[in-house]
């Protein structure tokens, strides 16, 4: 696997880490249960990282020494990328030939190198998106810088050269064909996973409610609204906190001192973000949402969470947050109905498949802040509704676990090979 722009080792929800690098890293380990040893090349970018970590048995990551350590922004790494290449060529070179089977590439900086090696050992390229700057860019937030020109046409050409595209959804594999001119024939639908026993509801009636918002300091009584996930205009976690002001114009003094809206994720991205512009802390205070004297915050401002905590948010909240602008798939959506908790989502890119609306939790259409406190408001004032929802989040989430994911993968890795095999036959 190539996962040039980040690495599975990272903590998500900060920087460029995300749902990426929790597809890759459960990916990776399910295949490697499943006797598929799995090696993840990634840009080192720190002097200290040791050039190989096991992330799990049978699955290694590779740090490659491309480019200044530190200090590098993702929209740079282009000029890295044949540096980059050269340090995974040089691996293989150590190993005797055929050593490697498939190369699985992750995002389109990823693909470019992906093609270069799989050219070269003669072995099928399989990609995987994650993102198309042509679906970003005509989702964009307020703001938000739009994707370059060279990105366009680096997915169109890594599209081309893949011998299979795998698509979280069937509106993306419609994407790739709309949109950059894959082949139909050669894209695979298979959505993500989620692990079901990290993220599962807790003990006890409550699914582990009460117990989670002790842990976390969180009133028992509170209307609890989370958002997790990286802070910047794409995630649209200001939409949340508008929603929340306008929630709190609604409902009086006694919402005024339950309510409380957790954000859970750290600075991200270029634009707004690496600005400065895209400030949650001023905006929480311009609209009263923090610093009003005599009452607590509402807002609560917390770093990224750990893989062994976030499901402690999830089970504390009463509802999840997902105000995307675009979203290939949304895996904090699924994980946080994994843990039982109903969520609000944007309805947009794959969210409208992780969430199964008015069953698991409810789809909005657009980014309106009263559109969003009007839904956010039907649920936080019908407990009932609430409730019903819960076991149905849970039913949705077991519908994508991992393992299923992995035999998707593989039967693409199969398809892969079975064409390069093809080609290679006519060829002779």
């Amino acid at each position: 696997m190539v996962s040039m722009h980040t690495s599975p080792i990272d903590q998500p929800g900060t920087g460029d880490a995300g749902g990426m690098n929790v597809y890759v890293v459960e990916l990776a380990t399910e295949l490697a249960r499943r006797g598929t040893e799995v090696e993840v090349f990634t840009r080192a970018r720190s002097s200290d990282a040791p050039p190989v970590v096991e992330l799990a048995p049978g699955v290694l990551v590779r740090h490659v020494a491309s480019g200044p350590f530190e200090g590098l922004a993702k929209e740079d790494l282009p000029a890295q990328m044949c540096a980059f290449a050269a340090g995974v060529l040089r691996t293989e070179a150590r190993h005797e030939a055929g050593w490697y089977d498939v190369v699985h590439s992750h995002y389109w900086l990823s693909g470019q190198v992906g093609d270069l090696a799989a050219d070269r050992w003669g072995v099928p390229l399989v990609h995987s998106s994650h993102t198309l700057a042509r679906v970003k860019n005509a989702h964009l937030a307020r703001g938000d810088v739009p994707e370059p020109r060279a990105r366009v046409i680096g997915e169109d050409q890594v599209v081309a050269a893949a011998d299979r595209l795998v698509a979280n959804t069937a509106e993306e594999a419609r994407e790739l064909v709309s949109l950059c001119g894959a082949d139909p024939e050669r894209v695979d639908v298979v959505p993500p996973g989620v692990d079901l026993e990290r993220f599962s509801p807790g003990p006890g009636p409550d699914g582990g409610r009460a117990a989670a918002r002790r842990a976390l300091g969180l009133p028992a009584d509170a209307v609890v609204l989370l958002f997790a996930g990286r802070v910047q205009p794409l995630k649209a976690p200001d939409v949340l906190l508008r929603a929340a002001a306008e929630l709190l114009r609604r409902g009086g003094p006694d919402l005024r001192h339950r309510l409380v809206v957790p954000v859970v994720g750290g600075l991200s991205g270029a634009g707004p973000a690496a600005r400065g512009e895209y400030d949650l802390v001023a905006l929480a205070h311009r609209l009263g949402l923090a610093g009003v004297p005599g009452v607590p915050d509402v807002v609560r401002f917390e770093p990224p969470a750990p893989r062994e905590e976030l499901p402690q948010w999830f089970r504390a909240a009463d509802l999840v947050a997902v105000p995307s602008h675009n979203e290939s798939f949304g895996l904090v959506a699924l994980e946080a109905q994994a843990c039982g908790t109903p969520v609000v989502a944007a309805r947009v890119g794959g969210l409208a498949t992780a969430v199964d609306d008015g069953t698991s939790g409810a789809l909005v259409d657009g980014h309106d802040p009263a559109r969003w406190a009007e839904v956010l408001s039907s649920l936080v004032d019908d407990p009932a509704r609430r409730a019903a929802l819960a076991p149905g989040a849970r039913r949705h989430a077991e519908r994508f676990g991992w393992a299923a994911s992995a035999e998707g993968v593989l039967r693409s890795y199969d398809a892969a090979r079975a064409s390069r095999a093809a080609r290679a036959g006519r060829s002779a």
